[in-house]
């Protein structure tokens, strides 16, 4: 392949895109690289990963589930993180008592 070939897949690949970025599929290469990872990719990124076939664009299924994985391990974190940062303060029942006795 010659280097004016490659930057032209590239840009076809390019065109074939649609957004900013793309949910992305791994393929199996020589290299050992390990088929069927999702990722999401900045439009140039997928593009060359398609032109060298690295990668394939995902359905719409594949990117809704990928994103639905996404915003669910988000909300999950969030919440753990919340529940870090929780704070207790312990009273203890005489003190609570005299508080309320003084109001």
């Amino acid at each position: 392949m010659t280097l004016k070939n490659y930057y032209q897949g590239i840009r076809d690949a390019s065109e074939m895109l649609q957004g900013e970025h793309v949910v992305v599929v791994s393929l199996a290469t020589s290299e050992g690289g390990k088929p069927g990872v999702r990722t999401e990719a900045p439009r140039a990124i997928a593009a060359k990963l398609i032109a060298e076939q690295r990668a394939r664009v995902a359905t719409e299924d594949e990117a809704r589930e990928f994103h639905e994985v996404n915003r669910n391990a988000r909300i999950q974190y969030e919440e753990q993180q919340a529940a870090r940062r929780l704070q207790v303060m312990v009273i203890p029942a005489q003190d609570f008592k005299k508080q309320r006795d003084r109001s």
